[in-house]
């Protein structure tokens, strides 16, 4: 009895061992290269560069300070541009707000706050801007601490009224 046991042993340690041995991959070496191995990389790190879904939200001023709006969306081309912002202007928690499109370049991305002071509450703040891109290397002379570590701007501003921006075409996606 006990030998029949230890042969269904060996007999199923052979088995296992040939099923493992038939599930090894093969190497061949007359293939070309495939994607896997040919492509690369550009960086392992993003210093300066900003993440399209922090964007997402982001608050709209005006050249006067005034909040017109959120950017809703960003379409880009084919190529991977991104040609317009699609900014959503009024409404309240998203209800009954009026969607236009604008021209990317024209967006100028700030990474210091909005200055709101007493004494200077119209004027525009002192910030480092950069339009379409987070190519801005300017520093003021005195703002508040650099945002370069977020991946994001702490907002846009777009030269327009918030009443020009609801008397805009409104923008619907197409299916």
């Amino acid at each position: 009895m006990m030998m029949k046991s230890i042969v269904a042993g060996l007999a199923g340690t052979a088995l296992l061992a040939t099923v493992a041995y038939a599930q090894s991959p093969t190497v061949t070496t007359d293939k070309a290269p495939t994607a896997a191995t040919t492509a690369t990389t550009t960086s392992t790190t993003a210093t300066g560069q900003w993440r399209t879904s922090k964007m997402d939200g982001l608050k709209v001023y005006n050249e006067a300070n005034e909040n017109i709006g959120t950017i809703n969306d960003l379409l880009m081309d084919k190529s991977g541009d991104i040609k317009i912002a699609v900014i959503g202007v009024g409404g309240f928690l998203g209800m009954g707000e009026h969607l236009v499109a604008v021209p990317y370049e024209k967006l100028k991305f700030v990474n210091e706050a909005v200055a709101y002071t007493g004494a200077n509450q119209g004027a525009k703040p002192a910030a480092t801007t950069t339009t379409g891109a987070a190519t801005g290397t300017d520093k003021p002379a005195a703002t508040t601490t650099s945002s370069t570590s977020k991946w994001y701007p702490d907002h846009a501003v777009f030269n327009a009224s918030k009443d020009e921006l609801k008397n805009m075409p409104e923008f619907k996606y197409s299916e």
